[in-house]
């Protein structure tokens, strides 16, 4: 995998799928900022895998997936993350799940704000109008005793 899937809580996303998916192997970080994933499965759930990890959202932004397919050698008994020396490990991905959420919640609580500002200004202006028209409707009848 390439694009921006290193330090973004990408492994995290990949290993909950291969397991949702049944499947064994590994994900790693590589040196040249890719992410190299090994997947084996009985039940063909390969292509579904496949499709599931091009992600795209507020953090990770899968580019291109290069798939080289080899017949399963079994030596896997689960789906993990391998961890080379210097690397975070699950609790970063926590902590970038935890940023990601953050992120959207500013992002959808600021355009719902502004939306929201609209409204009131909206609200405001029609009221002022309102005054307007009543404050002419005062100073005639103040004229008028």
């Amino acid at each position: 995998m390439s694009g921006t899937v290193q330090n973004v809580g990408y492994r995290a996303k990949v290993i909950t799928i291969a397991k949702v998916l049944g499947l064994t192997g590994f994900v790693q970080n590589l040196d040249d900022g890719r992410v190299r994933i090994i997947a084996e499965s009985e039940d063909g759930d390969l292509d579904r895998f496949i499709d599931a990890i091009r992600i795209k959202n507020t953090l990770i932004d899968v580019d291109a997936v290069e798939v080289e397919y080899a017949d399963a050698t079994g030596d896997y008994d689960d789906f993990y993350r391998l961890v080379c020396e210097g690397e975070a490990d699950g609790t970063m991905d926590k902590i970038i799940e935890y940023l990601k959420e953050l992120i959207d919640v500013n992002v959808r609580g600021f355009s719902g704000m502004i939306l929201e500002m609209r409204g009131v200004r909206t609200e405001i202006t029609s009221g002022f109008e309102n005054l307007d028209s009543r404050m002419n409707v005062m100073i005639d009848d103040a004229r008028g005793l």
